[in-house]
């Protein structure tokens, strides 16, 4: 097997050797509470419980009538004693609810329903209704992903495997432990996109992965083996893992600017997301619990584990989790994509792949210096854009030059900035330019619909 691969992107230290070989442990929080998000995907949700009322494990406690959402359910089951704001990923306070357990195992799961037998709408509904959404990072819902435009034509349902990310391991292992979930996710997914085939792409410094995925394709059973399904291995290279590289290097197909992988006849999900269908069309699990990695220089107890969403980082420290002396930063998420947090003290998200702790060593903690126009981030852009001139216009409040260089097409990867010896915040500022360009998009939004109000105020008059 050839592994294939993309044009550009770079070569980080992998650091993966602290956890690749341990098992996923299972771990509850120390308080025996958990501060669950009520968004989580999509859009915003509205609370669905009140204080003081007893909850079961998987229980809807939020959900919106909006298309693209995902509901939020119960991680535990108890009673909730709070429904206020607290600190999220990406460091702003966000409301929470706040559910403390009751040691019981109650449940309210939805009831099994067989992926094969049921219809379209059907199916689409249930992967809703179990709050589904990409667990990769990017937290779209996934019902939306899986029922793509009408007169799309998915050619390629693929498994997303790659783990570019320095540090994480936890789709290595999930693929491990358990690749029967991920590869019946992966027939269901083709069963309800209508995608011939299926690809399961790993990098390959996961090539050990491969007889056990093989194994789990060969050993499907009833509906499951009609669907083809195949694993291919991709070069060792970051960001490996980002939908548009993972669709140029396994098909040949490119995503057109602005458009959706639907758009090259693919649909992407990540393995994680996977297991996670499986078991909400076979159990009725609601998407409850996040596997992720916790790792770092400064991690004495470096662990794959398995948590209930809304479980605090915090309230795994001292116990399970014991760090060193000399945190520089806590990173939800991987290095090159992941948000620096304040503190440990919040919970963990359906997105959530990894928690790191860093020493300064392992951190880029220096000032910018004058660009010197080397070209570097030029040539390693996955994307094929100029980040230099992107910076230089954003820079210079060029929204228009900004977005004509690629601004909007750019994935966020950090690749640019991994390179650059000026040790610009590349990322940090197209993260602006982008919500500048929303802003200035609201504003026209709203001009054209206070035009569109005037008109037919002044035909009223007439």
């Amino acid at each position: 097997m050839t592994p294939q691969t993309f044009k550009g992107g770079i070569h980080p230290p992998e650091r993966k050797d602290a956890t690749k070989t341990l098992p996923i442990e299972r771990l509850f929080p120390s308080t025996k509470t958990v501060w669950i998000p009520i968004t989580q995907g999509g859009a915003p949700n509205k609370p669905l419980v009140q204080v003081g009322d007893s909850v079961a494990r998987g229980q809807k406690i939020a959900d919106t009538d909006a298309f693209i959402s995902a509901p939020v359910h119960a991680s535990v089951a108890g009673t909730v004693k709070k429904i206020e704001n607290h600190l999220v990923a990406g460091n702003v306070d966000l409301p929470c609810i706040v559910i403390e357990a009751d040691g019981t195992d109650r449940s309210d799961f939805l009831p099994p329903l067989d992926p094969f037998a049921c219809g379209h709408d059907e199916a689409i509904a249930r992967v809703r209704a179990a709050g589904l959404v990409g667990m990769g990072g990017a937290s779209f819902p996934a019902h939306v992903k899986l029922n793509p435009p009408k007169g799309s034509k998915i050619d390629y349902m693929i498994a997303n495997g790659a783990e570019c990310e320095p540090y994480l391991t936890i789709d290595a292992r999930t693929m491990e432990e358990r690749a029967d979930a991920i590869v019946d996710g992966v027939c269901i997914a083709m069963h309800i996109t209508g995608a011939p085939e299926g690809i399961i792409a790993i990098e390959d410094n996961k090539a050990d992965l491969v007889p056990i995925l093989e194994k789990a394709i060969s050993s499907r059973s009833g509906a499951s083996a009609a669907f083809p399904v195949r694993v291919q291995l991709l070069k060792t290279k970051y960001p490996q893992g980002g939908e548009k590289m993972l669709i140029s290097a396994l098909v040949a197909r490119e995503v057109p600017s602005g458009g959706l992988p639907s758009a090259a006849g693919c649909v992407v999900q990540n393995v994680g997301t996977l297991k996670a269908l499986s078991e909400a069309f076979r159990e009725g699990k609601p998407l409850i619990e996040r596997a992720l990695t916790i790792s770092g220089g400064a991690c004495e107890t470096p662990k794959n584990v398995l948590v209930p969403v809304g479980t605090l980082i915090g309230d795994l420290i001292p116990g399970a989790v014991q760090l060193r002396h000399g945190v520089a930063k806590i990173l939800s998420g991987g290095p090159m994509m992941g948000i620096a947090m304040k503190s440990a003290s919040f919970p963990v998200q359906k997105n959530t792949s990894g928690v790191l702790f860093l020493t300064a060593a392992e951190t880029a903690l220096v000032e910018e210096s004058p660009c010197i126009g080397c070209g570097r981030c030029v040539s390693i852009c996955s994307c094929r854009l100029n980040p230099v001139l992107i910076v230089r216009a954003v820079k210079g409040e060029d929204l228009a030059s900004a977005k004509r260089y690629g601004l909007m097409d750019c994935v966020e990867c950090g690749s640019c900035g991994f390179v650059c010896p000026a040790r610009i915040k590349l990322v940090q500022r197209f993260r602006i330019g982008k919500q500048l360009v929303r802003e200035e998009m609201a504003r026209e939004k709203a001009r054209e619909a206070a035009r569109a109000a005037a008109k037919e105020t002044a035909k009223g008059a007439q």
